[in-house]
């Protein structure tokens, strides 16, 4: 049937079938649209490793189109100490573009992300920043240290940049702006921590000596190395000896693990408890990592004066 036929037929309520040039048509109209419509939802999925991660990833990506911005491990987790791949994070992995990770030996599991996704794009934000060792051990809190978190802002940036070029732009120009935030942080840091006495301080989990290296401060000792895992009685002993010899007046506990070793110590020796925050759990805001430093700079002023 023609199409002026069809028209005629319509107007005196006969329906129209078996039109292949409309068919045709209308098909090639729902192609069209289906396409712009994908091609305008389609998003570069962004997927971080843990917290630190993921505030800095949400500093960079701010009010850029396009970009879907996930993190992937609970915020129970703390560091990824051990961490074990989930099934729902190897869902939320199967759909990723670019996966961001702190790296330094910080996500033990990523060998096995390597594996079963071997095309995945990897940002490895600690690339190129020169660690703290323990033996053989790298220590991979780098992101405590102010200055070496600007690093890992810009290592995170120019990472997203070469594997999204088309939002390259508006990635460098949000993390420039974020690093001059961070900038004013380390040095209200350090002005406020210069005059301050640095005698010993312990701490419980080994996440600040980046920190403590950049800003002056000695760890006289670490109480648990894995955190989550109290001492035994004969390092609990060594520790309430060292306090007492070297009359450290301060321990620094984790607002994410169990303060009941530390407390013991404290009774022992007087010492007086106060919290310090690595930055691995925390409101899932940009602001986040500035927020949780700023208040980490008051306990330090309050324990230190």
């Amino acid at each position: 049937m023609s199409g002026e036929n069809c028209k005629r037929n319509q107007v005196s309520g006969v329906r129209c079938q078996n039109v292949p040039g409309l068919k045709i048509f209308f098909l090639s109209l729902s192609l069209i649209f289906s396409g712009s419509v994908s091609g305008q939802d389609q998003k570069t999925r962004i997927v971080t490793s843990f917290y630190p991660m993921y505030i800095a990833v949400l500093n960079i990506t701010e009010n850029i189109d396009g970009i879907s911005a996930t993190n992937m491990t609970r915020q129970v987790s703390g560091c990824l100490h051990d961490y074990q791949l989930t099934p729902d994070d190897l869902k939320t992995l199967s759909g990723t573009d670019i996966f961001v990770v702190n790296g330094a030996g910080m996500e033990s599991f990523l060998e096995k992300v390597i594996k079963s996704k071997p095309d995945l794009k990897i940002v490895y934000a600690s690339e190129g920043i020169d660690l703290i060792k323990t033996g053989n051990e790298a220590n991979p809190h780098v992101w405590v240290s102010v200055s070496l978190h600007i690093r890992q802002v810009k290592n995170i940036a120019e990472g997203l940049s070469k594997y999204d070029p088309k939002h390259a732009g508006g990635y460098r120009r949000n993390a420039d702006a974020y690093v001059g935030k961070l900038e004013q942080m380390r040095e209200k840091i350090s002005a406020s921590l210069k005059d301050m006495k640095k005698s010993g301080i312990i701490t419980f989990h080994e996440a600040f000596p980046y920190f403590a290296k950049e800003f002056g401060l000695n760890i006289a000792a670490v109480v648990e190395r894995e955190p989550g895992s109290d001492p035994d009685a004969r390092e609990m002993a060594r520790t309430i000896d060292l306090i007492r010899e070297t009359n450290v007046k301060v321990i620094f506990i984790e607002p994410q693990y169990s303060a009941k070793s530390a407390e013991t110590i404290a009774r022992e020796t007087g010492a007086r408890l106060y919290v310090l925050d690595p930055v691995v759990t925390g409101p899932l805001s940009a602001d986040a990592y500035l927020k949780i430093m700023e208040k980490n700079l008051e306990t330090l002023k309050e324990a230190l004066k």
